[in-house]
């Protein structure tokens, strides 16, 4: 059976979870692309697969829908041929080296930060209350399926870090009083946070960092976007 209506129930569900609201009372998102879908369910995490009636796959487990439902459902410009509703994924306990997030509010960012997260050995990536929401389309769609092979998890930084100042040496980025990065020790376990685009690291949580780093450049360069530094940052800590 092809579902043809977009006043179906399954439509409706799919549409929905393109508020973020709605994602955090259900604990469900949505992954467009073959890409995405293929490490969700790699993942273990998709519930519900929906295909473009002439992408025929022989499984219980598939809605069939036109194009024009699809592309109801997409959030995309071009929807892709293929479309799942997955669970969230299990926050784990926080382990190994950490990367903290305050405030990170661009899409592009998060999603890149998270790929140079993994591919520099980072093993937990702690989010703001008030960064971007982990499962915007946007952001899922920039990891490029990477947020599937990390643990991330969204806390209160105020009341978080003073728990893992016990374990971990801190370290957050300072232009004026940092020590070039170049010159950094790393001790290891380490916790590195970085700041919002526009504003940085907030004071009140760079005072839980042990040490403080810049990025020595160009004087004619002001700053970095966030997602560069971050990955300059984390490319040499992980030598």
């Amino acid at each position: 059976m092809v579902i043809s209506s977009l006043d179906n129930s399954k439509v409706k569900e799919v549409v929905k979870l393109q508020n973020k609201k709605y994602r955090d009372e259900t604990n469900l998102f949505v992954v467009e692309t073959c890409h995405l879908v293929e490490e969700a369910k790699k993942a273990g995490l998709i519930k519900e697969l929906f295909l473009f009636e002439k992408e025929f796959v022989d499984s219980d487990n598939i809605n069939y829908v036109t194009s024009d439902v699809m592309k109801k459902m997409s959030s995309l410009e071009s929807p892709s041929n293929v479309l799942a509703i997955c669970n969230k994924k299990e926050e784990k306990e926080i382990n190994g080296n950490v990367l903290i997030l305050d405030g990170v509010q661009d899409p592009g960012n998060l999603g890149t930060i998270i790929r140079s997260a993994i591919a520099f050995n980072i093993d937990t990536v702690i989010l703001s209350n008030d960064s971007v929401d982990l499962y915007n389309s946007k952001v899922l769609r920039a990891t490029e399926g990477m947020i599937f092979n990390i643990n991330i998890i969204r806390r209160d930084l105020n009341e978080i870090l003073p728990e893992l100042k016990n374990k971990y040496t801190i370290y957050t980025t300072n232009v004026v009083n940092g020590t070039r990065l170049e010159d950094i020790k790393v001790n290891k376990p380490f916790a590195l946070i970085m700041g919002s685009e526009g504003n940085g690291v907030k004071d009140s949580i760079a005072s839980y960092a042990d040490e403080s780093v810049y990025i020595n450049m160009n004087d004619k360069c002001e700053s970095l976007n966030v997602g560069v530094a971050t990955s300059i940052i984390l490319y040499e800590f992980n030598k």
